[in-house]
């Protein structure tokens, strides 16, 4: 009992001298020496560690430097000494987030929620750590119950598009889609996405007329021609579909999309006409370019196999010493 006193009172001894640290560390920050605010926490957590404000504010300098594991550390101080307090709950969860600890930030994100009920933050940075987990049910829950608490937020409609597409929700997909578009209709990308669903819906027409948006807000997303390739493709639109997807490429070379369908539009060319046999080379050349950007390709590989030429045998047979040397490290 007489420790735990004497500690006590050592703790409120030094927390004026903790909190003379404090300040002195906030105008570093002020001042942007870091390295100097880093050292002046430090010192108050040495003084008074059972002082939460000293932890967080540590833990968010540590943030700002990169130290990511350090910042987990320091938080995870500061929530325990004050497990109800918000603030650093909520940035425990956003560093668990950028450490990729998943399950840990999802446990910190709902905490926040129970604290703070009705805030719409820690709703939805719960709903995309779920997301990115690839726990799709719950993802589309919690961006349903953020939505609840802002209905005007763009970003969490488009983000519960994408999760009720993954789902095989198509048609909620297009509502969210058009809900996020209500809420802010500069978004190419949102326009790109619900276009893609349209395509996989075959409904080209409604498609086309969203990528050509899509364009018109921002004609140099290569994803956008590359999408509008595949739909004069399936229109039966082989050169316009070809343009498209050299547009992409040219946009963004490694787009490996692009290459695939510029190789299956070639491909649909020589075999509708033989005398082309340049598309046929031109097709292999572009599925080829497309396996080097994403190897894990296999149907790409499995095409290359079917209508490559294969020259016949040399009549001298070469062995490997008269081989190209491999390349020097």
């Amino acid at each position: 009992m007489l420790a735990l006193v004497a500690l006590l009172c050592g703790c409120a001894v030094s927390r004026p001298f903790a909190q003379l640290h404090l300040d002195r560390g906030e105008r570093a920050l002020q001042e942007d020496d870091l390295q100097a605010a880093l050292a002046e926490f430090q010192e108050a957590v040495r003084l008074d560690p059972q002082l939460a404000e000293a932890h967080f504010k540590l833990g968010m300098a540590y943030k700002e430097a990169g130290r990511l594991d350090d910042a987990a550390e320091s938080l995870e101080q500061a929530v325990r000494i004050e497990p109800l307090n918000y603030t650093s709950v909520f940035e425990l969860g956003e560093v668990y987030r950028a450490l990729q600890r998943m399950a840990q930030a999802i446990r910190a994100y709902l905490l926040a929620c129970d604290i703070e009920p009705t805030n719409f933050e820690p709703r939805y940075r719960l709903a995309v750590v779920y997301h990115a987990a690839g726990d799709l049910s719950q993802a589309i829950e919690s961006y349903r119950k953020a939505l609840e608490l802002n209905p005007r937020h763009a970003q969490a409609w488009s983000n519960l598009g994408a999760a009720e597409d993954a789902q095989g929700n198509t048609y909620e997909a297009i509502r969210a889609y058009k809900r996020s578009l209500e809420c802010d209709t500069s978004q190419p990308v949102v326009l790109v996405n619900l276009a893609t669903v349209y395509l996989n819906q075959e409904r080209f027409s409604t498609a086309r007329a969203t990528l050509e948006k899509a364009i018109e807000l921002a004609p140099d997303l290569s994803v956008a021609h590359e999408r509008l390739g595949y739909c004069n493709w399936r229109e039966q639109r082989l050169d316009e579909a070809a343009r498209c997807y050299e547009r992409a490429i040219a946009l963004n070379p490694r787009n490996g999309a692009a290459h695939a369908g510029l190789g299956v539009v070639r491909m649909t060319q020589y075999l509708t006409d033989g005398a082309q046999s340049r598309r046929r080379d031109e097709a292999i050349e572009a599925w080829h370019r497309s396996l080097e950007i994403d190897p894990e390709q296999p149907r790409l590989r499995t095409l290359i196999e079917k209508y490559r030429v294969r020259p016949e045998a040399p009549a001298i047979q070469l062995d490997d010493t008269s081989r190209p040397p491999p390349p020097q490290p």
